[in-house]
């Protein structure tokens, strides 16, 4: 379904989807779409944003990857490319309004929600500023979810301007997900 919508991006590429989960999973995490690099792994989340975010999840490679208890999930489930510039273009909207409901239908399981970006934060959230949904965590996590922002070298500096992201809500995500992933 969006064959030719890839072709026509300055990359020029084929879709690829890139979803990892089994019915049982316990924890979800929400992206985005995946980057170039896990185009071309096959494998969410191979990039240096999958490090920082293993590291926020305080979870070992193997833990990540264990698809009986985590869900990897993103809005775009493909590379969405890169605009004339090289920037990356948004995950396109009519992946998850064809594909969320389903998926979420077949992960009755699920006890902690993770939304990384904006892109997760809109579908599951609502409207709102990103800097806004990660600082409202507290009321997020009440109902099993924690808004992250992305973990991308690019928010380097979100995270230096938001010192609370490490200091307050990355030790309360780290016990909920240690808790989650408990036999």
């Amino acid at each position: 379904m969006c064959a030719a919508r890839f072709a026509a991006t300055a990359t020029a590429h084929v879709p690829r989807p890139v979803v990892w989960f089994e019915s049982g999973a316990r924890l979800l995490i929400a992206g985005q779409a995946p980057g170039a690099r896990v185009q071309a792994s096959g494998r969410p989340f191979t990039d240096a944003s999958g490090l920082r975010l293993r590291d926020w999840l305080g979870l070992t490679e193997a833990a990540f990857y264990d698809r009986a208890r985590v869900a990897i999930v993103p809005m775009g489930f493909c590379f969405p490319g890169y605009d004339a510039k090289g920037s990356d273009l948004p995950p396109p909207a009519l992946c998850a309004a064809t594909w969320r409901g389903r998926v979420m239908a077949s992960l009755p399981h699920i006890r902690l929600t993770i939304l990384v970006g904006g892109a997760a934060m809109r579908w599951h959230l609502g409207p709102g500023p990103v800097t806004e949904r990660v600082a409202e965590w507290r009321k997020a996590a009440a109902d099993g979810i924690f808004p992250l922002p992305h973990p991308s070298w690019r928010n380097t500096g979100w995270l230096h301007r938001n010192p609370w992201f490490a200091a307050e809500l990355l030790p309360v995500l780290r016990a909920r997900v240690a808790e989650v992933m408990e036999p």
